[in-house]
């Protein structure tokens, strides 16, 4: 557990500071003054995807689509655990915004953790690239 969780909270970071229900994130911040600073904005947002496709390449690597899909499943089934129990409320924009980014960091988190569970857990590291002589 402590191999994924620093990287969800940079995972959470990530898509947060993409999109979030607040003004405050590169969506929102683009949306309403981007054009005030064009070159910034386009800086920003090629950083941004620069970052974004580091993240979903380790992720696909990591656990795979299949994975990805499971994690985003168990997710989803535990937000609809807590909406029927009566403890989670989905009326509300912000609060389904937030549930989607969490669900979205725990994605790319676990894919970005999972190497070193699976090397711990089997004491067997993962080698993706093999050079050849």
């Amino acid at each position: 557990m402590s191999e994924i969780l620093p990287r969800w909270a940079i995972a959470f970071a990530l898509v947060a500071a993409t999109f979030n229900p607040t003004p405050y994130s590169y969506v929102g911040w683009a949306l309403h003054h981007g054009w005030e600073t064009l070159s910034v904005a386009v800086l920003l947002g090629l950083l941004l995807f620069a970052v974004w496709v580091i993240f979903l390449r380790a992720t696909l690597r990591s656990i795979g689509p299949f994975g990805m899909g499971l994690v985003a499943a168990i997710f989803a089934a535990a937000v609809w655990v807590l909406h029927d129990m009566g403890v989670l409320a989905l009326d509300n924009d912000a609060v389904t915004g937030w549930l989607a980014i969490l669900g979205l960091s725990l994605v790319l988190g676990t894919g970005l953790g999972w190497s070193h569970v699976r090397r711990r857990m089997s004491g067997q590291a993962d080698v993706d690239d093999v050079e050849e002589d």
